[in-house]
């Protein structure tokens, strides 16, 4: 792990451009505040358009580009996936799953979209993979994806959960995964599961909310034996929503994650 502390990932999320409740000033100060504040990286989950046309998805590219910051992860969310998006989501942002690690710390990126569905999945096939990934136990392992992955208070009836949440925990828990970034029900929250923080994000630029809730976007600081969650509202000043101990374990790959294609048959 780096000396240089506190390591510091914003994660944004719903910015749905093209949509009617989407609010320019709000994206435009965000990216204002993104840029003031400086962080390691920057991590989208999802939904930067609301239909997945080519033009939404250009202008969130031109939105994004605003922010200054040498590391970016940007996720499809099921907004993206209308329409095809995902055939223009490729073009502009690359792969839809993918990963980032620096001083100490991996990020995996999940798609956890599926065409012209409001539904998400990972799916099986990817869980060898995510084992492969996070099977460097000295790391702080960080999962994202836009489909949550626990039910969210205040949200209302519970639909769009990911399908296979419970084999997709089962995964990340025993790959002594850290933290996991959601979004799509934009409504901030922050569940604690076991040594395991799974932190939601609200929509960041839009009217789409639900109750009293407020566009926001969370800032996520890794210290030494600390980790804090920093919920950030535009204009506002932050707001400390979490602040625990690093986990501090050895973590066991799990066997079928070592074994090789030949051995496999």
């Amino acid at each position: 792990m780096t000396d240089r502390f506190p390591i510091i990932i914003v994660q944004v999320s719903d910015l749905h451009l093209g949509s009617q409740y989407h609010i320019p000033s709000l994206a435009t100060r965000v990216v204002d505040e993104i840029n003031e504040l400086a962080p390691d990286a920057v991590v989208v989950t999802g939904d930067l358009t609301d239909m997945g046309f080519r033009q939404e998805f250009k202008a969130a590219k031109r939105l994004l580009s605003r922010i200054r910051v040498s590391r970016m992860m940007v996720l499809p969310g099921n907004h993206d996936a209308r329409n095809v998006g995902d055939m223009h989501f490729e073009e502009l942002f690359g792969a839809r799953s993918n990963e980032i690690a620096f001083d100490g710390v991996r990020i995996v990126g999940l798609d956890s979209s599926e065409p012209d569905l409001d539904t998400g999945r990972v799916g099986r096939e990817r869980y060898r993979w995510i084992e492969e990934r996070f099977s460097e136990p000295e790391e702080f392992k960080i999962a994202a994806l836009h489909h949550h992955l626990l039910p969210v208070p205040g949200t209302g009836r519970e639909r769009n959960i990911v399908h296979d949440a419970g084999d997709l925990l089962r995964v990340l828990t025993n790959c002594g995964c850290d933290m996991v970034l959601c979004g799509h029900k934009h409504v901030p929250n922050v569940w604690r599961l076991e040594e395991m923080v799974v932190v939601n994000a609200g929509t960041a630029c839009t009217y789409r909310l639900r109750g009293k809730a407020k566009a926001c976007y969370n800032i996520v600081e890794i210290h030494e034996s600390r980790v804090k969650v920093v919920l950030k509202r535009p204009f506002d000043a932050p707001e400390v929503v979490a602040d625990f101990p690093r986990a501090t374990r050895t973590v066991e790959v799990p066997r079928r994650a070592a074994v090789s294609r030949t051995e496999e048959g």
